[in-house]
């Protein structure tokens, strides 16, 4: 069956392109021919009739003392270029990309599937930033189509209703058109029902679904170096208190804190700066770490995926849901912090009762995708 996997714009995230890697493995070892749909990435440009305006506007700011870039749509993609030189080659040689100029494009005879998921897919502040409407993550373009589909492990990203009242009505109607629905979090299973009217089945997230020596090979094959320490950081939002909180880990555990994501967000800094590490670097530093600190979510998956002890520090504007979900699949609720305050030393975890919790989920998980198949 050859099946497109609608998902989140594939760009530095690196949970957001393992996802999508993951999904489309699974489904290749079912046997499946399997494409990753996605609208064209433009550029960012300002129209010609707005030019003059916004560039004389910052003109001005900077004459009266406000930095800005007068021509901050070149900076951004200059930039945007340099951030995803490494991601960008990972999604080259690994991912089965096929790029529309919008999904009004497609034909109804290229695809006998589509699947939907997984990541914060049906957010729409999220789906929406590639100039696409929610409605086409329910697969509007489609409607008419004689085709399977299929939601998995999707997320709302939050608890939080953040539809519209027209778009509540619109997408379902679209979502009584699916064969199988799936979520990520509880929390999306219980709007699913409140809002949509339907029940759905929970599912981990695809990137649990493939072990963790198929993530070696890949770090293995690019023989990428061993990390330079053993505390593994990964922090998507800075703030003191995180920065606390490693130091406090470092010094009483004894390790060395290292990185795995570059300094983008950070001014005056060189472009090289900006570069992200590889993606098989990202995976190579759980393989290293003894200790793990991030408020990312898949580096919260891939802790456990690798057993390695691990704090979350909660993000209540990111969405906790996601969170408090895989952390209780597992019994490890304790593991997630919402300030520094609630730091102290945790019991061990028992990865062995982790790791049959795992297998049985990924045995569940994917009954639910066999069903492709049928």
């Amino acid at each position: 069956m050859k099946i497109g996997i609608i998902t989140l714009p594939l760009h530095s995230n690196y949970g957001g392109i393992l996802q999508a890697y993951a999904l489309q493995t699974i489904l290749e070892r079912m046997g499946h021919e399997v494409y990753i749909i996605e609208k064209k990435k433009f550029p960012l440009s300002l129209p010609l009739y707005k030019m003059p305006f916004s560039y004389g506007k910052r003109i001005i700011k900077n004459l009266i003392g406000c930095k800005c870039s007068i021509f901050y749509e070149q900076k951004y993609n200059r930039q945007q270029s340099l951030i995803r030189l490494n991601t960008d080659r990972f999604i080259s040689s690994y991912i089965h990309l096929v790029q529309y100029d919008d999904f009004s494009d497609i034909e109804e005879s290229e695809y006998d599937a589509i699947v939907v998921g997984s990541d914060q897919v049906w957010r729409p502040r999220y789906f929406e930033v590639n100039h696409s409407s929610i409605e086409d993550a329910y697969l509007k373009f489609a409607e008419d189509w004689k085709i399977k589909r299929i939601a998995y492990a999707v997320s709302f990203g939050t608890e939080e209703w953040e539809y519209s009242f027209q778009q509540t009505f619109d997408c379902s109607r679209l979502l009584k058109k699916f064969e199988q629905v799936s979520v990520r979090e509880s929390s999306g299973a219980e709007l699913c029902h409140k809002y949509f009217g339907i029940n759905v089945e929970q599912v981990l997230d695809p990137t649990l679904l493939i072990k963790k020596e198929d993530y070696i090979q890949l770090f293995e094959k690019n023989k990428v170096s061993e990390s330079k320490g053993n505390l593994l950081v990964y922090i998507l939002d800075e703030i003191p208190e995180k920065s606390e909180l490693i130091n406090k880990i470092a010094e009483e555990k004894k390790l060395i804190p290292f990185k795995v994501n570059s300094k983008v967000g950070k001014g005056g800094l060189s472009l090289p700066e900006y570069i992200q590490p590889t993606v098989e670097e990202w995976i190579r530093g759980f393989y290293d770490a003894e200790f793990v600190v991030t408020d990312s979510f898949h580096a919260c998956v891939f802790s456990i995926l690798f057993n390695k002890p691990f704090i979350v520090y909660g993000n209540e504007n990111r969405g906790l849901s996601r969170f408090t979900s895989v952390l209780n699949i597992f019994g490890l609720e304790e593991r997630l912090l919402k300030n520094l305050s609630e730091y102290r030393q945790f019991d061990e975890i028992d990865w062995n009762r982790v790791n049959s919790l795992l297998e049985k989920k990924i045995k569940d998980s994917c009954k639910f995708l066999y069903k492709l198949g049928d």
